[in-house]
């Protein structure tokens, strides 16, 4: 779906959503603290509350006894002060009561130990029994709630994850592959490549789920397993949705994913729900990377959230005001950096900005999690003020609400390439592959020059862009190189590297020479790879004139070596033995080119290529001019007003020239010839 402007996230509250999850059941014993919390949310410009989220015990303390009349004072509460409710189904952490009763809800591990009760999502996503209780509570707060004036979202569970192995899911299992490989054990060995150490199976009740004690080197067979755990989640959300929908058709769901979680694979999940949403925790102000790196690779993952409903906004479900204690350093944000956070996710299509905690719980696990309203319990503090900032803002910004980010440019991100690259062994070790890292390197040099980028998997449509990455793309699934070719030959721009066109779907090596299928785009073939030490690196030479690339660039971690067939040559080894060997080519295809880069290049290559790719293929920025470094700028559109954030990932002053008059949507001034960011400063721009 292609379109300048989605409807609101709620028809019912056309406003950018600003809250948190709230866990009034926490505070039932002190009815003043909930008071008090309602009169801190008005202050704050909270216009909605996540609620119920880990609130089973709550609901339900007893098997098939409920206690619904705190949440139905509260949720008439958020009425009374116009607020909404995200009411969240409470599957991701059960009733102490209900593993005791049921204990085959609790997950096995792949040691084949039941796992005792405790934590969150300690459950199994194939028990009956777990999946009927789960309906009945979902069931009965959709009845209850059904028309209440603040039920605006549903909110399903609590970042899915993990696996269980017990016997219910062995028989899962099995009845999944035989689907997969239409009930022909034959094909399966075939694919899992089995004839290897004598693995053959000869019967569907022989395989089992990979094991740290038993079979855990099938590399096809720990791919199924991956995909099938995503199978079977996806099908446990499909339940916990119709078990709303059912009653509530038309209130929207949603989750809330994780980023780059290995876990699941997003890009089969996003399609079931009305609306994505994710958590993001991004480590400002560490020690060993600047916050411009930081907001790089945030900014990739809110762009992969946008991208993984064809461009429809988002929500940013959680974040912190304040330090999270789960990170390796407890940081402070330094003036500004809240607002300026919290408005880059609004900037890549958030429309809307919710933490992760609204009041800081007194005790466990995330008593020191950072919170809009601390343990002092009043407005004045540092942090409340921050938030209220940053509400007050988003109250401007009712005009870009369900705008979009068109784009010319995608990097192709795909989960199932990342887990067969992860478990491999050989070239490097895992440490060193960083797929998900190469990915956002990619990115970096269009967040910097202030270009729009999609994130899509290699299954999504090429035709809209006009360049396509695609960094270590070692699967190459059925028919993807195909529709390469065909975008490349119809004039599209197409970028590849080491590691690519090494296995299909099923890890098995593509036979006649790599990288496989892509192998006729590129016009190479690639003999060996060398592995380099951390100490190690080599020097390519270059010289591209037509993308102003004419010098030496660092190469580290792998070097291919390889052979130009119908590749133009433009940059070669200048070390070790393969010295003068291809190392950089482009090849044309039809109307189109491939361009492959045979090492990991350093950062200034990529900024240097791309900058002479994006002037080539004429890729427009969010805002015309030249941005000084630790700047950014992003647009959102309705197709007919453009509003642009200009945000300042540095704790410097930096200017930015204008070329046209625009105005501020927060300050509502006017601005023109030079934009002046303080500190972390962000911008909201619009055409005057």
């Amino acid at each position: 779906m292609s379109t300048a402007r989605f409807p609101a996230v709620s028809p019912k509250f056309p406003h950018m959503l600003h809250g948190g999850d709230y866990n009034p059941d926490q505070w039932l014993d002190m009815p003043e603290i909930i008071n008090e919390d309602f009169r801190l949310a008005k202050l704050a410009h909270i216009n909605a509350m996540s609620i119920g989220i880990f609130a089973w015990t709550a609901l339900e303390p007893s098997d098939s006894t409920y206690t619904f009349e705190w949440l139905d004072d509260i949720m008439d509460r958020l009425a009374k002060q116009n607020m909404v409710a995200v009411l969240a189904t409470p599957s991701g952490a059960r009733p102490a009561w209900m593993s005791q009763k049921y204990p085959e809800v609790l997950r096995v591990g792949g040691n084949r130990v039941r796992n005792l009760h405790g934590v969150r999502h300690n459950h199994c996503y194939t028990s009956p029994v777990y999946r009927r209780k789960v309906s009945e509570i979902n069931t009965r707060l959709a009845e209850r709630y059904k028309n209440h004036p603040a039920l605006a979202l549903w909110h399903l569970s609590n970042e899915y994850g993990g696996e269980c192995h017990c016997d219910l899911c062995q028989d899962a299992f099995r009845a999944w592959l035989k689907e997969r490989y239409h009930n022909d054990l034959a094909a399966l060995n075939k694919a899992w490549c089995t004839a290897f150490w004598s693995h053959t199976y000869t019967d569907w009740s022989q395989v089992e789920s990979p094991a740290p004690h038993g079979e855990n080197k099938v590399h096809a067979h720990n791919l199924d397993w991956k995909r099938f755990v995503t199978h079977q989640t996806t099908d446990f959300i499909r339940m916990e949705i119709a078990s709303v929908k059912k009653i509530t058709p038309d209130v929207p769901v949603t989750t809330n994913l994780m980023g780059f979680y290995t876990g699941l694979d997003y890009w089969k999940i996003a399609p079931h729900l009305d609306v994505v949403s994710w958590d993001s925790y991004p480590p400002w102000h560490d020690a060993h990377q600047s916050d411009q790196t930081i907001a790089e690779y945030f900014g990739f993952v809110h762009d992969l959230n946008r991208s993984l409903k064809q461009g429809k906004p988002f929500l940013l479900m959680e974040s912190a005001p304040s330090p999270t204690n789960w990170q390796r350093m407890a940081k402070l944000r330094r003036p500004g950096m809240h607002y300026l956070a919290s408005l880059q996710a609004v900037a890549h299509g958030s429309d809307s900005v919710q933490y992760f905690q609204y009041r800081k719980s007194r005790g466990s696990y995330e008593k020191f999690h950072g919170a809009v309203v601390d343990h002092v319990g009043h407005e004045n503090t540092r942090v409340f003020q921050d938030v209220t900032d940053v509400g007050s803002a988003l109250t401007k910004l009712d005009d870009v609400i369900g705008t979009t980010t068109p784009a010319k440019t995608a990097i192709i991100y795909d989960w199932e390439n990342r887990w067969a690259i992860d478990d491999f062994a050989g070239y490097v070790s895992q440490n060193e592959r960083r797929y998900a890292e190469t990915c956002v390197d990619h990115y970096r040099p269009f967040w910097r020059m202030g270009i729009p980028a999609d994130i899509i998997d290699q299954n999504e449509d090429f035709s809209k862009y006009s360049l396509i990455i695609a960094p270590m793309l070692y699967m190459v699934k059925p028919g993807v190189a195909e529709r390469i070719n065909a975008f490349v030959e119809n004039g599209g721009t197409f970028v590849a590297t080491y590691l690519s066109g090494i296995v299909d779907e099923s890890d098995l090596c593509f036979l006649n020479g790599w990288p496989g299928p892509l192998r006729k785009t590129l016009g190479i073939w690639v003999e060996e790879t060398d592995a380099l030490d951390a100490t190690e690196s080599n020097t390519i030479a270059v010289r591209d004139g037509e993308l102003g690339l004419n010098g030496d660039y660092k190469a580290h971690v792998v070097c291919d070596l390889m052979h130009a067939e119908q590749a133009r040559v433009l940059g070669t080894y200048t070390k070790e033995f393969y010295a003068k060997r291809p190392a950089y080519t482009v090849n044309t295809v039809g109307k189109g080119r491939a361009y492959y880069h045979g090492a990991r290049m350093e950062m200034r290559f990529l900024e240097d290529f791309y900058r002479g790719l994006a002037k080539r293929l004429s890729l427009t920025p969010s805002l015309d001019t030249e941005l000084p470094a630790g700047v950014t700028a992003r647009h959102r559109t309705d197709g007919k007003r453009d509003y642009v954030f200009v945000m300042n990932f540095t704790g410097n002053q930096k200017r930015v020239a204008l070329k046209d008059t625009y105005r501020d949507m927060v300050a509502n001034s006017s601005v023109h010839g030079t934009l002046t960011l303080p500190p972390y400063g962000c911008s909201i721009l619009t055409k005057a």
